[in-house]
């Protein structure tokens, strides 16, 4: 197994290929990354199967930005007949020697022409299922524990094989967090900060860190749906931005509205726990912004949203993290950063940093 299978936003190619290269790199695998535009997924092929198997293997997958999903491909692009798929996917598992795996996913691009595909891959997922389960390559019931089949499907006609691990990989198909718009919140940048809150803050911790009387800063907050996500977790917020904010908020009472500029608004007191911020603003200046809160005692926890740039968007977004890292370091701070190109975001990148 040479090849690993990154899956990514449409339009994200490079930034995830420059990514897996750049840190596969510093542990030392060599290899190169073969990808087109608009694919929404990019092959790294390394020049070493063992060092790619390591590295596929210690490598935290919470770690990379770009990428979805990733899966170790277990054999060139398959040829599938339409008139019996199942036993091409069959005979390349167990040429491949796949034994007792605990999971099958079929899955698709991202893009408007994988979206047809859905119905496909809904439909193929049970009879190939079936199929594996009788020849051993899956156990006879779905096990968590166990690897993970990917059947990752170009057309349906050709398709590519691989194998994930459920400690680490996303347990979502397609490695997509799939959220429901609720109908009262102002803006559907509402589901960036959800999605946030679930893909950064474990759920066994929600009870301590996302609790009910917390107080929060929304910078740039107009017309509210960042905030909408604080307010429905019953926290107090006070929500700086020259905009109007949505009258359902400010009726709610848990909202304080000053219209300011984000970049000078300083707390009164140091009780702010949560300092979130979606502002359309240089990512190095918003990354000097949040340091400046954490150093000053202003919050405990940020999520923020890095604007990215037309070109070399993974290069930004990096050194605004390594500045900001050596910044709070020099100041004596220990902090946790967390960052993701997550599925709600479009042209940024969002960050959760706390103090250790």
């Amino acid at each position: 197994m040479r090849q690993l299978l990154l899956y990514c936003r449409a339009g994200f190619e490079k930034e995830c290929a420059a990514e897996i290269q750049d840190k596969a790199g510093q542990q030392g695998v060599a290899g190169f990354c073969k990808l087109s535009n608009n694919s929404a997924f990019v092959i790294f092929e390394a020049y070493d199967s063992e060092s790619l198997a390591s590295f596929y293997r210690d490598y935290d997958f919470d770690k990379l930005i770009f990428a979805r999903q990733w899966c170790l491909l277990v054999d060139e692009k398959l040829e599938l007949d339409p008139a019996d798929r199942v036993s091409a996917v069959v005979q390349a598992a167990l040429g491949a020697e796949l034994r007792n795996l605990g999971e099958l996913r079929v899955e698709y691009p991202e893009t408007n022409d994988g979206k047809t595909l859905s119905t496909l891959a809904r439909k193929f997922t049970v009879p190939l299922r079936q199929a594996l389960r009788q020849c051993g390559v899956l156990l006879k019931k779905e096990n968590q524990r166990a690897p993970v089949l990917h059947l990752f499907m170009l057309s349906g006609k050709e398709a590519y094989l691989g194998l994930s691990y459920p400690e680490n990989n996303s347990p979502l198909e397609n490695g997509i967090m799939r959220l429901k718009f609720p109908s009262e919140a102002p803006s559907r940048s509402t589901l960036k900060l959800e999605e946030a809150f679930i893909q950064f803050i474990p759920k066994d911790e929600w009870e301590t860190r996302l609790a009910s009387g917390m107080n929060a800063v929304d910078l740039g907050a107009c017309p509210g749906g960042w905030t909408y996500q604080l307010v429905k977790r019953s926290m107090m917020v006070v929500a700086i931005d020259n905009g109007m904010m949505a009258d359902s908020l400010m009726d709610t009472g848990q909202v304080k509205h000053y219209q300011v500029d984000g970049f000078k608004y300083t707390p009164d007191k140091k009780n702010v726990y949560w300092l979130v911020c979606d502002m359309i603003e240089k990512p190095q200046r918003v990354g000097d912004l949040v340091c400046d809160w954490l150093i000053n005692g202003w919050c405990q926890e940020s999520i923020f949203n890095l604007k990215l740039p037309m070109k070399k968007r993974y290069e930004t977004v990096a050194e605004v993290l390594e500045a900001m890292q050596q910044k709070l370091k020099e100041a004596g701070l220990r902090v946790r950063f967390q960052a993701k190109h997550l599925y709600h975001d479009r042209e940024e990148v969002t960050v959760h940093v706390c103090k250790a």
